[in-house]
């Protein structure tokens, strides 16, 4: 039988075929404790919750962080899905927007009332349930041309309002820029936390759509640190670090997956939980990954790669 040392190198290998790889070191000594949790999206299981639950728990991640389109069911009854939480001993870090009956329109001045109502219906009646402290979502679709500074400020507008009246039920939002959306590129990011109010906008920055959409996650983080309230982890191609050409289209992610895991070689890992570890995060950072390729292995190969990467690159023990 394989040891678990063994599994994890063989997972990683499944992986990391057509990848670049970070240079093979030794193995650090266990980061210090902290109040850095993990976990681990529920995206790969898709409608399948319970089996996210079931298998973050198996494989040591603190919790669970689903899509809203993904718990329709549960919907009605978010305390009955609390409890299949409690019994696992883990947390739901957030839930994203999406799914029937849900506006999603940042930047259009007609729609952004009902996103706004729609965003803190579903905060207050179902987020708030699971003791979620942020709630994070995706900003819709990128419109044709590149996001305009008119829309910045209607996204901004509607950013703060929905803030404000999160804030009064414990919640902080937490926008998630993301390539393919109006918040992609560094201008806009930049603009966009120019524009809402620290007090009640913050981002989940997540590494991989900050290396495609042409930033520095690095950067990133360091520089905009008190407005980080959480982080995804997934990386990219070795060749997209320091990547400043136009957004790699979905019918290429169609073609060949853009999202990596942990140790491809595109985002500096070691150097963001440097900062985040210096700093005293305390927060959320979730393994944020789609289902596999026919061609990459099982969800448990890939749990056991990004695991593997944690404990032996960085030194986290979960």
């Amino acid at each position: 039988m394989l040891n678990r040392r063994e599994f994890v190198a063989g997972a990683a290998a499944v992986f990391a075929v057509g990848c670049a790889s970070e240079p093979k070191a030794s193995a650090p000594e266990p980061a210090a404790s902290s109040n850095i949790r993990y976990a681990y999206s529920g995206f790969p299981w898709q409608e399948d919750i319970e089996e996210a639950i079931r298998k973050s728990a198996e494989w040591g991640f603190h919790g669970v962080e689903p899509f809203r389109s993904h718990i329709m069911r549960h919907l009605a009854d978010p305390a009955a899905l609390k409890a299949r939480f409690d019994e696992a001993g883990i947390a739901m870090v957030t839930c994203s927007n999406g799914g029937p009956d849900m506006t999603i329109d940042f930047i259009d001045p007609a729609q952004t009332a009902q996103t706004i109502e729609d965003h803190f219906a579903f905060a207050r009646d179902f987020v708030s349930h699971f003791g979620c402290k942020h709630f994070k979502f995706n900003m819709g679709r990128r419109p044709e041309a590149p996001t305009t500074d008119e829309q910045l400020q209607t996204m901004a507008t509607t950013l703060n309002e929905l803030g404000k009246r999160t804030a009064d039920i414990g919640i902080r939002i937490a926008p998630h820029p993301h390539i393919w959306s109006p918040l992609e590129r560094e201008s806009e990011v930049e603009r966009m936390l120019e524009l809402t109010d620290p007090d009640y906008v913050s981002i989940v920055a997540d590494t991989a759509h900050l290396n495609l959409g042409g930033m520095d996650p690095v950067r990133i983080v360091r520089d905009h640190f008190d407005r980080v309230e959480a982080l995804h982890f997934k990386d990219t191609e070795a060749k997209y670090r320091g990547f400043t050409g136009e957004t790699p289209t979905r019918e290429l992610h169609q073609e060949v997956n853009l999202y990596k895991i942990l140790g491809a070689g595109g985002v500096d890992f070691p150097a963001i939980h440097e900062t985040l570890t210096e700093r005293g995060f305390e927060g959320w950072i979730t393994m944020d990954f789609d289902p596999p390729r026919a061609w990459e292995g099982t969800i448990d190969d890939q749990m056991a790669a990004n695991k593997g990467y944690l404990e032996e690159t960085l030194g986290i023990e979960l």
